[in-house]
């Protein structure tokens, strides 16, 4: 798969176009930072000794976390910058499994359709499914974004 960096308009977004990206390790401070802005500070993920005793065996991550990680994994792959105007929202999102802390997230992106807009000539919608997998290789997030993408303006 074709690591890039290179910011891309609609028309060089084709169906079956794909990009890995760089891994990123999930950190204590991430964990509480998100636990700080979403407020969800439930014990699964803020208390040691009460997540040992869960099937977990310790805390994991919040579930939108790793969607946001997710995302986060987008744009270092740097496609999306400066060409993208909005993200959409979501067909389906699955999380296969639960994501701790010290795990090495990596992920990669396949765009799935392409869709020219007659309400827009300045931009087409770009839908990109999206595998996250830890350090093992195991899925801890499967999902589609959409995504308005800028057209070129030279094409």
């Amino acid at each position: 798969m074709p690591v890039t960096y290179e910011p891309h308009y609609f028309e060089e977004m084709d169906v079956g176009k794909t990009f890995e990206s760089a891994g990123r390790t999930v950190t204590e401070a991430d964990l509480v930072t998100y636990s700080g802005v979403s407020g969800d500070w439930e014990e699964i993920h803020t208390n040691d000794e009460y997540a040992r005793e869960t099937g977990y065996g310790a805390r994991i991550a919040h579930g939108p976390f790793t969607f946001v990680i997710t995302t986060g994994l987008v744009h270092r792959c740097g496609f999306v910058e400066r060409r993208v105007i909005a993200f959409l929202g979501m067909n389906y999102m699955d999380l296969k499994n639960p994501v701790y802390v010290g795990d090495t997230l990596s992920a990669t992106f396949e765009v799935t359709e392409t869709r020219a807009l007659e309400s827009r000539d300045d931009a087409g919608l770009v839908v990109i499914d999206a595998l996250t997998t830890n350090q093992d290789g195991e899925s801890v997030f499967e999902g589609d974004m959409k995504f308005l993408f800028k057209r070129d303006p030279e094409a």
